[in-house]
C-alpha cells in the first residue's frame, strides 16, 4: 500500500519545472512501450510517475500505466475514512479521486469500474476471498478516447492491454480486494469498510485525444482537468495556484525552455506555453 504525503504548494519552485520521469516496473506491466517512451531496456514497465521537485511531492500526481495482465480489484478511501483507519496521511484534505483517460485499447480490453449490481459488506468479503468478485465486476470494454472519474470508495481495477494516463490526488492510499492469487497482501477489513460496492453512476464519455474539452471541474473534484489541442504557431498562458501540463504530442517552448510530448511541467502560479507543432495535452489545475 503506497502512501505519498503532500508538499505545501509555494515550497516549490516559481518558475516551471519538468518534473522527473520515473520507470516503475511491475509484473503486469509491458516491454512493448510507445515510442516515445521507449528506453531501450526491455525491463517489463507498468507506471511511467512524474516525480515532484527536488523529491517534493506535489499535490497532483501524473502517471502513465502499460499493462499486459489485469490489476488488482482495489478501493481508495475518502480523507475522513483515511484518518479514521489511521492512515497519517498529511496535506490537503478532500477524498482521494482519481481520473482516467485512455491512449490506446487492444481488442477486447476492459476496465473495471463498480459492480453489475449493489452488495452488501459481508457479501463483498465473501467474493472477495473467493474470487467470485472478478465476475460481479462491471467489465466496460474500453476504447481509445474513454474517459474515466473513479471517486473515492469505488470499487474497481484496471484490465490488461491498455495504455493509459491517470491523474490524481497525491495520496495514493490503496486498498487492495483481490488479486488473482498473486502473492501479495490484501487489505480486506479496510477496504471493505470504504467500498461503495454498487454499479458506476457516470455515463461513458468518449474525447477524441486533440479534442478542446473540459474533463473535470472542482464541483466534482479537488482539480480541474481540460484537454487541450493547440496548432503550431499557438501561444496560451496557463494561469493557477499550481498546474500540470501533460504534453502527449507536440513540441514547444514554456516560458522560453523547450517541451516535446512525453513529458510533464509543473507550473507554480503562471506560464506562457508555445507549440511549434501541432500538440496534443491535458492540463490539471489547483
Amino acid at each position: 500500500m503506497r502512501r505519498f504525503y503532500l508538499a505545501k504548494p509555494r515550497t516549490i519552485d516559481a518558475s516551471p519545472r519538468r518534473l522527473a520521469t520515473k520507470y516503475v516496473e511491475k509484473p503486469w506491466g509491458r516491454t512493448d512501450l510507445p515510442a516515445i517512451f521507449d528506453d531501450g531496456s526491455g525491463r517489463q514497465i507498468g507506471e511511467i510517475w512524474f516525480d515532484g521537485p527536488d523529491g517534493r511531492h506535489p499535490p497532483i500526481l501524473v502517471k502513465y500505466l502499460f499493462t499486459s495482465e489485469k490489476l488488482s480489484i482495489q478501493v481508495h478511501p475518502t480523507d475522513a475514512q483515511a484518518h479514521e483507519l489511521a492512515a497519517h496521511r498529511q496535506g490537503q484534505a478532500g477524498d482521494l479521486v482519481a481520473c482516467t483517460f485512455h491512449l490506446d485499447a487492444q481488442p477486447g480490453a476492459s476496465l473495471g469500474m463498480g459492480t453489475l449490481h449493489p452488495i452488501d459488506a459481508d457479501t463483498l468479503r465473501a467474493q472477495a476471498l473467493s474470487g467470485a468478485i472478478e465476475e460481479t465486476m462491471d467489465w466496460k470494454p474500453v476504447k481509445p478516447g474513454d474517459f474515466f472519474y473513479i471517486p473515492a470508495g469505488t470499487v474497481h481495477a484496471i484490465g490488461p492491454g491498455l495504455v493509459l494516463v491517470e491523474v490524481q490526488q497525491n495520496n495514493d492510499v490503496t486498498y487492495r480486494l483481490y488479486d488473482y492469487g498473486r502473492p501479495r497482501e490484501l487489505h480486506l477489513d479496510d477496504g471493505v469498510a470504504v467500498s461503495r460496492a454498487v454499479p458506476y453512476p457516470d455515463p461513458e464519455r468518449n474525447i477524441p485525444l486533440g479534442s478542446d474539452e473540459t474533463l473535470l471541474t472542482r464541483a466534482r473534484a479537488p482539480f480541474d482537468l481540460d484537454m487541450v489541442a493547440w496548432d503550431a504557431g499557438h501561444a496560451h498562458r496557463v494561469e493557477a495556484q499550481m498546474a500540470w501540463f501533460i504534453p502527449i504530442e507536440g513540441e514547444g517552448s514554456i516560458d522560453g525552455a523547450d517541451w516535446a510530448g512525453s513529458q510533464c511541467w509543473l507550473i507554480d502560479g503562471s506560464a506562457e506555453i508555445s507549440a511549434t507543432r501541432p500538440t496534443k495535452a491535458l492540463i490539471a489545475r489547483i
